[in-house]
């Protein structure tokens, strides 16, 4: 890639300065040089004949093979023969409750209504709902199928308004199917679906277990408030491993009076069949010192069967490692391979001046923000097919609360992600899930096959609500909404019954879009409440007001990195205008341009970065989680970390991100008056010296032809190379230090290269671009450069400050004078 942007700079390196109307001496230099005198047009044409053949070959290396048009089995199908069925787990169990808890007040199994029971139980969007466990006074319920509908309330109507739709499979969705993907082959002609139906059909069988919240129990009926939490297995215990035989382990419970694994042992089970996660090592991981917690129930024979694990040490309030004062955030994914088989647990805070004070700054009750990233599966066994040397990963959101846990009353994490998930083989459902149905679930969950980094991030402007006299407003319940409707789409696929993965629609892109459109929507209530307004006005000093001014704040920053060319994507801006009740209906915008306009979150790997360095920038606090294949027992596969473009090629994707970055961000109204600031104090500099010096002389001698030449060489080239690639992009989170060092290199290369190019390439400037003076001022210039670049975060000022400065020397102080009289000397040697 680096010789594709280079050759070009080298063959405009040839035309530098064509200030002549005569034949260019550097075309004689160059048939000087030649055997037979060979024409100029050939030898471009050859140039960029050479050009194209390198860029053919890139493609057709980096381009994966094609695959097989031959019907695959998917994962979901594999899983089911080895009771990974409802059906294999009797309603009624005798748990004891000493070492096990529910996994919820209200859980089970959602059916989806046929069509008839639709036609005859009246339309709308409800399925049917088997009670696995409720709470003490409907204890009566459990094994009954009810239904279960939503509550009746103004929002949660528009939300069901804005999702609903016709499922119509497409040529795209039979593709998919063919590739083993699992879609909602139910639903395939269905007028109307809505949320709850789109969400018991997604699989082909009715094996979707979920947690409700918000519940009312009224007219025989459930109803919520809430979407569904996806969640694995009815009840949930903490054991420690004494031995593993095949399926079969032995475990010691925790015993909440000793606070010690020396409670009652008990054979357990881990069904056979296709497993993301094994029993394999499990009693030796590191991850399972401080125990694991089990999610399953009893089968037919009362044996407890797990259906998930997960190592509580990950959800402790216990860091493994505390890191204060610093507002940058460290390479979360350092040593990857090396770290196989284990967990880990860091603590950021900028502010807290302690370990001590950094822990007890997390409380029961306190929510964050998650930003959720899995990495690849490498080795021989892995699955990871990348592309052009990048690992894309995946990213999602969700919410962690800290509770009290009923089994050892201490602090723990409780996670819930929201996946805006593509349709999979696995059968991984968009929607909320828990962290033990995402990550643990032995037949789908990626806890035994992929890295995985959480970060959660607690910052007050985010994560606590407001109160304004009653009228309440919550940043995470309006981010939460619009991941809901994003999730329902996916589901969905807008109705074609498949949701695919392009630049512009994928799971950092529309999750992405969901925030944006979240912060559209608490701009809009704020603007259009008066209650709200009053309230600010009257209190001006209050913590609350300051919050909320921190908020707004920071919308406006998050707002400027999902839309970093200006220009809010055509779908993103419907789409909010629709669920404002403004727009007619939702969108989807897969065009590459689409994907342009909000490039900055095409890859889910930055996208996580993006938003952790810019609330860690804002003094919030960061719990991170990480897992790297646990237990590890699988010697065929290997954790691979998620890249940026070329990530695995590390030194071209950071020369590559820098140039893209620079090309693609633009400066603000602000940017470009700085930029003019930076140069009137290159002005005020440099021109006196080169008055004084005599190495400037008035001489207006303008050409229009070569007044935008210049624009592309020297100025858009050398940028390119000495500003583009060689210093650091805001999004490397660079240190001050790093940063001065790329301007000091780039500096000195930049007055190096001059004679340099004179003696090799441009013999015309070889008197000039040796003369000191010259030098001095084109050092200066490059500090201007890169000072402007550095500010605005754009390639583009400095490519503008280049420009000006070159054409008002050429044709203002003479400079097109200098090299005229050099190149009527030469070309007279030349005849």
């Amino acid at each position: 890639m680096l010789t594709l942007l280079l050759l070009p700079i080298a063959f405009v390196h040839y035309r530098e300065f064509h200030i002549s109307n005569e034949n260019p001496i550097w075309e004689n230099w160059l048939k000087r040089r030649s055997r037979n005198g060979t024409d100029m047009r050939t030898f471009k044409w050859v140039i960029w004949g050479l050009l194209g053949i390198i860029c053919a070959i890139a493609l057709i290396y980096f381009s994966p093979e094609p695959q097989p048009a031959v019907p695959q089995e998917s994962s979901y199908t594999l899983s089911q023969p080895a009771g990974n069925q409802p059906s294999f787990y009797p309603l009624e169990q005798d748990i004891d409750p000493t070492f096990y808890h529910s996994v919820g007040d209200w859980v089970g199994r959602l059916i989806l209504p046929n069509p008839e029971e639709i036609t005859a139980n009246s339309t709308g969007d409800w399925v049917w709902f088997q009670v696995y466990n409720a709470p003490d006074t409907a204890q009566d319920l459990i094994g009954d199928k009810v239904r279960l509908e939503w509550q009746e309330t103004p929002q949660i109507q528009a939300y069901l308004d804005a999702v609903t739709t016709p499922i119509e499979f497409n040529q795209t969705t039979r593709n998919s199917q063919k590739d083993g993907n699992i879609h909602p082959n139910r639903l395939n002609g269905w007028s109307q679906v809505g949320p709850l139906q789109s969400l018991a059909g997604a699989r082909p069988k009715n094996d979707v277990i979920v947690r409700l919240e918000e519940v009312i129990w009224a007219e025989n009926r459930l109803k919520i408030a809430r979407s569904p939490i996806q969640v694995s297995g009815r009840f949930y215990g903490l054991v420690s491993i004494v031995s593993t035989q095949g399926e079969w382990l032995t475990v010691r419970h925790y015993n909440p009076e000793s606070d010690r694994f020396d409670g009652v042992e008990e054979v357990i089970r881990f069904r056979k069949g296709r497993l993301f996660s094994t029993p394999q090592q499990l009693e030796a991981s590191p991850a399972g010192e401080a125990g694991w917690y089990i999610y399953g129930a009893k089968d037919k024979q009362g044996v407890f069967t797990v259906q998930a694990i997960a190592p509580r040490s990950l959800f402790q309030l216990q860091p493994d490692r505390v890191i204060l004062g610093s507002d940058r955030l460290p390479n979360l994914w350092q040593n990857t391979r090396d770290r196989q088989g284990t967990v880990a647990t860091v603590l950021i805070d900028p502010e807290a001046k302690s370990k001590p004070d950094a822990i007890s700054a997390w409380q029961a009750g306190d929510r964050a923000l998650i930003l959720h990233l899995f990495g690849g599966i490498g080795g021989e066994n892995g699955d990871e097919q990348t592309i052009w040397a990048t690992v894309t990963g995946h990213f999602s959101f969700g919410v962690a609360e800290i509770i009290r846990d009923p089994l050892t009353n201490e602090l723990s994490w409780e996670i819930v992600y929201q996946q805006v998930y593509a349709h999979n083989p696995n059968g991984i459902i968009a929607g909320n899930v828990t962290w033990a149905n995402y990550m643990g679930d032995l037949h789908r969950g990626w806890l035994g096959t992929r890295p995985v980094v959480d970060v959660l991030i607690k910052l007050e402007a985010v994560t606590q609500d407001y109160n304004f006299d009653g009228v309440i407003l919550s940043p995470l319940q309006a981010l939460k909404y619009q991941l809901n409707v994003m999730m329902s789409r996916y589901r969905t696929g807008d109705g074609t019954g498949s949701a695919i993965v392009t630049p512009a629609s994928s799971c950092v892109q529309d999750s992405n879009q969901a925030l944006y459109i979240a912060i559209e929507q608490i701009k809009q209530q704020v603007a259009t409440t008066p209650q709200i307004q009053a309230w600010l006005q009257q209190h001006p000093n209050h913590p609350q007001t300051q919050r909320f001014q921190a908020l707004v704040a920071l919308g406006k920053e998050l707002e400027q990195n999902l839309t970093p060319l200006g220009v809010v994507r055509s779908d993103w801006k419907q789409n909010a205008e629709t669920l404002a009740g403004v727009g007619d209906r939702l969108i989807q915008d897969n065009d590459l341009f689409a994907g342009i306009l909000s490039w900055r979150t095409i890859m889910p790997r930055r996208g996580q970065d993006i938003i952790a360095d810019l609330l860690l920038d804002k003094k919030a606090k960061l719990w991170v989680l990480q897992s790297f294949q646990v237990p590890g027992g699988e010697e065929s596969i290997f954790p691979v970390a998620p890249t940026v473009l070329l990530g695995q090629v590390p030194v071209l994707s950071t020369l590559l991100i820098r140039v893209v970055t620079g090309l693609i961000t633009l400066p603000s109204g602000w940017g470009w008056l700085i930029c003019v600031s930076i140069g009137l104090g290159y002005a005020a500099i440099a021109v006196p010296f080169g008055l004084m010096t005599g190495f400037l002389q008035f001489r207006w001698d303008l050409n229009w032809n070569q007044f935008f030449l210049t624009l592309v060489f020297p100025a858009f080239s050398e940028e390119l190379v000495f500003r583009g690639l060689l210093l650091p992009s805001f999004l490397e989170n660079a240190s001050a230090g790093a940063w001065l060092f790329g301007l000091s290199l780039s500096t000195i290369l930049f007055i190096l290269y001059h004679p340099l190019n004179a003696r090799y390439f441009y013999p015309p400037g070889y008197t000039t671009f040796r003369d000191w003076k010259f030098l001095v001022l084109a050092g200066l210039l490059g500090i201007a450069c890169a000072v402007a670049y550095g500010v605005t975060r754009s390639l583009w000022s400095a490519v503008s400050l280049h420009w000006l400065a070159v054409i008002i020397w050429l044709f203002v102080f003479g400079g097109k004078g200098k090299l005229h009289v050099i190149q009527t000397e030469m070309l007279h040697e030349s005849h």
